[in-house]
């Protein structure tokens, strides 16, 4: 059911600041808001051509609240689908207040979360997945999310999703029909062509679900497990990469005792940075339970970057106990990548590097070794672009679809599943009314994806992660 009520909102962020947006919507909108805006012109709001700005006063009885600017926005050709005002105020938090509790006071309700986005949805401005692109871009902080956000809200991976389930469309309202004329035994559906959009559907939808992997992590930032021995430079390396002090640099072993995460943009791409206590034996509790917790963040971790120190490595039998540790990480967690950082390359000699590179493990799909130094950040550069590497930056550059939405990998899943149950009715040319129930399964899960199938519940669900104001 479309709401027909006015709401409004506080549109821009809380607090003080130069100017404040206050949204209404509605079909009283309009109206609404001429009762209580004076032109400095006289103008009437509701004579007024949409796409226009006017300035003036907000007064009630006579008490000028403040000087504003205000949008007016005609149904249909509005965010929402409805006649849509926007007020421009001054950002003293009482001032938008007072002026959101004016129109409460006249004919407004305060609008729920999302809901501007819902009745633009509702109103057929918006699909369902690009609604919830808008939730993505505003929650954007790299270059990487935000151009997934803005490709999806503007109809990409729909016109993907319409294009499959149209044509799936097509041939099910075929199958349906010969089920009307199943006594007579004719067919209306062309079987071979079914087999090749059933393998075209299976391509793409299987090319979305895999992009799921790196839309993922490149939405939520792709987390980077420091690990290593206490004293090795971890905490170092986590300020040289962030350009900050943020986490306690010491020359006494065990200082970190718990993790410390923080998220940088390195190629427009959002990594999350754990530096964790040092692994070793210990018998102070504290100290055990950080370690312990290492051992969490690498399972939780898409690379580990193990940091040692090369000046120890010249230690007898520090080489062996390296090549250990590093085999006991790959079998404990084998679909992990490893980046092998020997630290401390402004104490090394050309000889000592020269020995390290001959002894070190043998790099191989899963482990590479860079020299570095988290001190003067040497190396630090190529370690970026290694970590650049972890992740399939292709597809953003074609502009491929990504998919990052749980929901829509999920829809996706189900879909393909029904999609092979119906591949295998044809193999073993099962009849039709069997496939017909799974062909609208497929329907049902793709429609789930742009809102074409949708209820209150998954609605209710989807907009109560937006904020107030949009």
């Amino acid at each position: 059911m479309i709401p027909n009520d006015t709401i409004i909102a506080l549109a821009t962020p809380s607090g003080a600041g130069a100017i404040a947006v206050i949204r209404i919507s509605g079909s009283n909108a309009i109206a609404l808001a001429s009762d209580y805006f004076k032109s400095i012109r006289g103008k009437n709001l509701i004579d007024q051509k949409t796409h226009t700005i006017h300035l003036g006063h907000i007064v009630e009885d006579k008490r000028v609240m403040d000087e504003v600017l205000v949008s007016i926005f005609k149904g249909p050709h509005s965010y929402t689908g409805e006649n849509v005002v926007e007020i421009s105020c001054h950002g003293s938090p009482y001032i938008q207040q007072q002026i959101i509790q004016l129109f409460l006071r006249n004919g407004c309700r305060t609008a729920d979360a999302g809901e501007f986005t819902l009745r633009a949805f509702l109103n057929g401005k918006l699909d369902l997945s690009q609604a919830e692109a808008v939730a993505d871009l505003i929650a954007s902080d790299n270059e990487a999310s935000h151009q997934i956000a803005i490709q999806q809200m503007r109809g990409g991976f729909s016109n993907e999703i319409k294009t499959l389930r149209e044509e799936l469309l097509n041939f099910a309202s075929l199958i349906e029909l010969e089920l009307d004329f199943s006594e007579e035994d004719v067919e209306f559906a062309d079987r071979s062509q079914f087999k090749e959009l059933l393998q075209r559907i299976q391509t793409v939808l299987k090319g979305l679900i895999d992009s799921f992997a790196v839309g993922n992590v490149i939405k939520n930032g792709i987390p980077v497990a420091i690990v290593g021995e206490p004293n090795v430079g971890k905490s170092t390396l986590l300020n040289a990469l962030l350009n900050e002090e943020r986490a306690i640099v010491s020359d006494v072993a065990g200082t970190t005792r718990d993790t410390i995460e923080d998220e940088i943009s390195i190629g427009g791409i959002g990594f999350r940075f754990i530096d964790t206590a040092g692994i070793r034996e210990t018998q102070d509790v504290v100290e055990s339970i950080g370690i312990r917790r290492t051992f969490e963040k690498i399972a939780q971790a898409h690379v580990v970057l193990y940091l040692v120190d090369g000046w120890q490595l010249t230690a007898a039998g520090a080489m062996d106990t390296l090549k250990n540790e590093i085999e006991k990480i790959k079998n404990k967690f084998p679909l992990k990548s490893i980046v092998l950082l020997i630290n401390k390359l402004d104490r090394l000699t050309e000889d000592q590097l020269s020995m390290f590179k001959e002894k070190l493990p043998d790099d191989d799909k899963r482990q590479t070794t860079l020299f570095i130094s988290a001190k003067t950040k040497e190396g630090v550069a190529d370690l970026e672009n290694k970590l650049l590497q972890f992740v399939n930056t292709g597809a953003l550059r074609n502009n491929e679809t990504i998919v990052t939405n749980t929901r829509h990998y999920n829809a996706l899943l189900k879909a393909l599943e029904e999609i092979e149950k119906v591949q295998f009715g044809m193999d073993e040319e099962l009849p039709s009314d069997l496939m017909a129930i799974d062909v609208r399964e497929a329907l049902y899960h793709l429609g789930l994806i742009t809102g074409q199938v949708t209820n209150d519940e998954l609605l209710g669900n989807i907009f109560s992660n937006f904020c107030i104001g949009k």
